[in-house]
């Protein structure tokens, strides 16, 4: 008695809420289904600058399930006050009772007319016919209820968990402040094209991928990026869309706008990578439909011991459509945490693969190496001196912005070198630079450029050009009016971080061999094997031979995880089971990479295979939660005397562990990163004194 009061108690408040939440939806458009699941700090802090509410709306599906739970919560209430007082209350409810199951009965017909065979709706609709003809209304109507509350709340997840993962790169301010004629000037969001000059200032967040061309700001990019610390942008500095000015202002000019954005992209990336299903969601998938036979057998060969409504307690006990569910948010949560932690995954599956990489293939140059190297030597010739040579360099790669000029400049700069104005400047495309200074003129560049220009190496000069060359180094050679004066020579530049990562992947996350595939000569490839501890080398490799290299290894039994560059080694990357790039937030959409590392930092790698690991380890507590209810409830039903009741229960207490420990992660990684993630500064408006 008490327990049927406690559960129509719960049944009566249910549907009253439920009754007020869509009274409050259908008199208002933006009326929202429920507070999120996940937070999502990001969200708030642009909800300011938010132009609508699109993604609060409640979906076709909550409200179908809304109206399901009123429904049975209303039959359930029916059912238990007609045993308690009134029978005829127990026969109201068969209509609601009956109404909540159409959906279920649908597709169980459409399985055995369509498919030849049983689903799990089919195991619903057993248990509520045995219910029926068992006289057991109360004991059906609370099947049906739990089974609508179900499916409220794991949808509820899911949405919540898949709109938290892209819906914040699709953020964009309802308005932005456009420079015309030195005035600026309010303009719609729409409007805004390639070429504008927008003025954002601390606490907004910058509207469009560009350049700053005016100003300096201290910029929240962790979203894209990962990083803890804001990056400090200056004149030339790229910005991206969706990122937060914490301090100061600037001016931006536009390179891409609306869905042209990164911050665009990677929400369509995600969107599409939440369709994914991994290695886990298709077992789940498996067992689901194996187990679903063997359970109507159990239950029909259970009858002369158990008798007819124990029969329905054994196919109750089945676990139905919730490791489905179970390890689609699983999949939903790790997806979160890996993105808020700068790492894009464009493909769902790569989370399993990841856990079993035994080897871990490296392109050299921009992978354990840096893009932009470091002047190792500067040789003279002439009597001129270094820092001759090096000012003349600077000033010729002056507003350059490759790797080669940056380094020269940093350089030169890091000398203290006074660095003279260059009158003219012409390109040779594939050769070098010609520029005027003072009516001198300057040429630097390649072996082909002095070539080209008619000048004479000395043969000293091509002794270290040849030596260079053999050690991997990059020789930019320094002309005066058509004298050679000098060379510089480029080294390249070890990632400061390469060894440590790679020692903590061997020893943490079980990675056997390691191997390098370079295009360089075999002495920098094997000098720099060596100085990182890897055991294996390739040198002289054209694209072409790569993928070759990584299939000879797959073959061989090793599951290879390509790190490399995602556009000029897309053959490698196609070929391997997992493919890392470090190109990072630029070059998304012409990425083949399965997985792109924002920071273009190899210590995203570790964290990588940390969830990997966490990801795996995650799943199967969820499986195991979902599981252990049904051994207990068949085995109860055998030796305990259990009802439905009882399964009933323990289906739903398995479900509410299993979803809580599905989403653990996210309240867990939360916290680390709130304790690292920069305060924005809020807008002037709403500060407060």
């Amino acid at each position: 008695m008490l327990f049927e009061l406690f559960i129509l108690g719960s049944a009566v408040y249910a549907a009253r809420k439920y009754s007020q939440g869509m009274a409050e939806t259908s008199s208002s458009n933006e009326a929202t289904a429920v507070k999120p699941f996940f937070d999502n700090s990001r969200n708030q802090q642009l909800q300011e600058y938010s132009p609508t509410k699109e993604d609060g709306k409640i979906t076709e599906d909550e409200k179908t399930i809304n109206t399901d739970l009123v429904i049975s919560a209303t039959s359930l209430s029916l059912a238990i006050v007609g045993n308690i007082s009134n029978p005829f209350l127990r026969i109201l409810s068969l209509p609601g009772w009956f109404y909540v199951y159409i959906p279920a009965f649908k597709k169980a017909s459409k399985s055995l007319r369509q498919e030849k065979k049983a689903d799990v709706n089919l195991l619903s609709i057993i248990t509520a016919i045995g219910c029926f003809f068992g006289n057991f209304y109360a004991i059906g109507n609370l099947a049906a209820f739990f089974y609508v509350v179900s499916k409220k709340l794991t949808l509820k997840i899911q949405n919540n968990s898949q709109q938290s993962i892209i819906k914040v790169f699709g953020q964009h301010p309802k308005f932005v402040w456009v420079l015309v004629n030195g005035i600026e000037v309010k303009t719609p969001f729409e409007a805004l094209k390639q070429g504008d000059i927008v003025v954002v200032s601390a606490g907004e967040a910058i509207p469009a991928d560009g350049r700053v061309r005016e100003g300096l700001a201290s910029v929240d990019q962790h979203i894209l990026t990962g990083e803890a610390q804001p990056a400090e942008k200056e004149i030339g500095s790229r910005v991206f869309a969706a990122t937060i000015v914490l301090t100061g202002r600037v001016c931006i000019e536009v390179e891409k706008a609306g869905e042209e954005t990164t911050a665009a992209q990677i929400g369509q990336i995600l969107n599409q990578t939440t369709h994914f299903k991994t290695n886990g969601q298709l077992r789940a998938d498996a067992l689901t439909e194996k187990s679903i036979l063997p359970t109507l057998i159990a239950g029909g060969l259970s009858i002369p011991i158990l008798g007819p409504m124990g029969a329905v307690t054994v196919n109750n006990a089945h676990f139905s459509y919730r490791m489905l569910v179970v390890s689609s948010i699983v999949t939903l949560t790790y997806l979160q945490v890996i993105t808020q932690k700068g790492i894009l995954i464009k493909s769902g599956g790569v989370l399993d693969l990841l856990s079993r990489v035994d080897t871990i293939v490296f392109d050299k140059t921009g992978t354990l190496t840096l893009p932009k190297p470091y002047i190792g030597k500067i040789h003279t010739l002439k009597a001129c001196t270094e820092n001759e040579v090096l000012a003349y360099a600077a000033a010729a790669e002056y507003k350059q912005t490759h790797p080669i000029a940056l380094a020269i400049q940093e350089e030169a700069e890091a000398r203290g070198l006074s660095i003279p104005d260059i009158d003219e400047i012409e390109y040779e495309i594939g050769y070098g630079l010609k520029v005027t200074i003072h009516e001198q003129v300057i040429q630097l560049g390649s072996h082909r450029l002095m070539e080209k220009e008619n000048i004479t190496l000395p043969p000293s000069l091509q002794a270290t050009e040849a030596s260079a060359h053999e050690l991997g180094h990059s020789l930019v050679m320094l002309a005066l009016n058509g004298q050679l004066i000098g060379a510089i020579e480029l080294f390249p530049t070890v990632r400061p971080e390469a060894k440590a990562v790679l020692q903590a992947l061997r020893r943490d996350h079980r990675i056997e061999s390691m191997y390098i595939i370079s295009g360089d000569n075999e002495m920098p490839t094997k000098k720099l094997a060596q100085e990182l501890g890897i055991e294996h080398s390739f040198a002289n490799v054209l694209p072409q031979r790569k993928a070759q290299i990584i299939e000879q290894l797959q073959e061989s039994g090793k599951t290879v995880c390509y790190i490399g560059d995602g556009i000029n080694d897309s053959i490698a990357l196609k070929k391997a089971q997992v493919s890392i790039s470090l190109r990072g937030a630029s070059t998304i959409a012409t990425d083949t990479a399965q997985i792109i590392l924002m920071n273009e930092s190899l210590e995203q790698l570790c964290d990588l295979f940390e969830f990997a690991q966490e990801f795996e380890a995650t799943m199967s507590k969820s499986f195991n939660a979902i599981l252990t209810p049904t051994f207990i409830s068949v085995a109860g039903a055998f030796f305990l005397d259990f009802s439905v009741i009882h399964t009933l229960l323990l289906k739903e207490i398995g479900l509410t562990a299993s979803l809580a420990n599905a989403t653990h992660p996210l309240f867990k990684h939360r916290a680390e990163e709130d304790t690292k993630k920069p305060m924005a500064l809020l807008p002037k408006s709403l500060n407060t004194k």
